[in-house]
């Protein structure tokens, strides 16, 4: 069966055995959302999360673009420490649907673009919560989103698909990740100091105390954050979504919408 002029090959392998979804139902579920995802994987380099086998089995991270990759698969060179690496570049259906057939379940992008790698257009605060503690991270999401408004940035929030949330805002490419680090990282120590019984940049988990620890060390060159849209390989097939700040307080997990729950919403 083809999707998007992509021939799907074992359509029938268990991508998500628990709920019993198939290779074929994610790649539909990719093209179902294809539209509203693109937009956000746009000429940003990616970081793949390879499941071929299922979120049962060992997956794997890659970064290279496959040399067996087809030539509508559009790549980048980036500089590294030990030469270049060539990554992938999604801005198409039928370039999201092949990665989906190579058992690619979730999809995580740059903060910047392919011609200003070194200026990001987007800053994300990962928010990690303690086990048991949803209900805590929503409010720390509300009061994040709320500090960043005052200093005049209008966020977006996002389910992980997994635990927590993010919240996260789009910028002007004025600024070098380098450049734009110690604002983040004062930003996240104000935000301590207003609210220290509910957030907290400790690093060290053993040091957090049951707080929510915002993450803003993503924001640096070569980080990545998850996709919105994109599936996550848990046993819910929960996905990245973004959310109104009205619906926030309604949520009850990060993983509440799953690859079902969304494909019939866009289909």
């Amino acid at each position: 069966m083809k999707i998007a002029g992509v021939e799907i090959s074992h359509p029938e392998k268990l991508i998500f055995p628990k709920k019993k979804i198939t290779k074929l139902d994610m790649a539909e579920y990719y093209e179902a959302v294809a539209e509203k995802m693109l937009p956000h994987l746009k000429d940003r380099p990616l970081t793949l999360h390879r499941f071929p086998d299922g979120v049962d089995s060992n997956g794997f991270y890659q970064k290279n673009a496959g040399d067996y990759f087809p030539d509508f698969i559009k790549r980048i060179k980036i500089k590294t420490e030990d030469g270049t690496n060539e990554q992938v570049i999604c801005n198409t259906k039928k370039s999201l649907i092949y990665l989906a057939n190579q058992g690619t379940v979730s999809f995580h992008t740059w903060l910047c673009k392919k011609d200003k790698l070194h200026k990001p257009d987007k800053v994300v605060f990962d928010l990690d919560p303690p086990k048991n503690s949803f209900e805590k991270v929503k409010d720390a999401a509300q009061k994040i989103g709320d500090f960043l408004l005052k200093k005049g940035k209008e966020s977006q929030v996002m389910t992980s698909g997994k635990n927590g949330l993010h919240v996260w805002y789009t910028m002007r490419r004025t600024k070098t990740f380098d450049e734009l680090r110690e604002e983040v990282k004062t930003w996240a120590e104000e935000m301590e100091k207003e609210h220290p019984d509910l957030l907290t940049t400790a690093v060290r988990k053993n040091k957090r105390k049951g707080k929510i620890f915002i993450d803003y060390l993503r924001n640096a060159y070569g980080q990545t954050s998850v996709c919105p849209y994109s599936l996550r390989p848990n046993t819910e097939a929960g996905v990245a979504l973004p959310l109104d700040w009205n619906d926030l307080p309604k949520l009850k997990s990060a993983s509440q919408f799953d690859l079902n729950k969304i494909q019939k919403k866009y289909k």
